[in-house]
């Protein structure tokens, strides 16, 4: 988990060992954080963090009993090959079984310029919702 690595140019995502740090953060400070290894059949290609409610950091309004997408990869290799669509589908079914607890809203904070992933999650029937967090704008998706 911890080699899988986005290309240089994709500096958008945190390394998979700060996810996993964060986790255990967030889950001592009472939050909720669901990570993910992403699988291809017997092949790791990627990891997702979900993180229900409360971070116990600065965050939006949406944030409160609320799911949010943190941290969704793919490893340079394995890029390209439909496992980020693949997966989004897998973590967006998985969400609607409210595992933590009820919600209304999916929300994603993305850089600006990650044309890509704002393409993958708008795909999906996100759209921004001119929150920003962390510098970074909010799309949304009402479950």
């Amino acid at each position: 988990m911890f080699r899988l690595k986005v290309t240089k140019v994709q500096h958008y995502v945190a390394s998979n060992l700060s996810s996993v740090a964060s986790c255990y953060v967030l889950a001592t400070n009472g939050s909720c954080p669901i990570p993910f290894a992403i699988y291809a059949d017997e092949q790791m290609v990627g990891f997702v963090m979900i993180v229900y409610g409360d971070t116990g950091y600065d965050q939006p309004d949406m944030a409160k009993d609320n799911y949010c997408i943190l941290r969704l990869m793919i490893g340079e290799q394995y890029q390209n090959c439909g496992y980020g669509r693949d997966a989004m589908v897998k973590i967006l079914d998985y969400i609607r079984t409210f595992p933590a607890g009820k919600a209304k809203y999916c929300w994603i904070p993305y850089e600006s310029d990650n044309v890509v992933a704002k393409k993958l999650y708008e795909s999906f029937g996100f759209c921004d919702n001119g929150e920003v967090y962390n510098n970074e704008p909010i799309t949304v998706l009402e479950l």
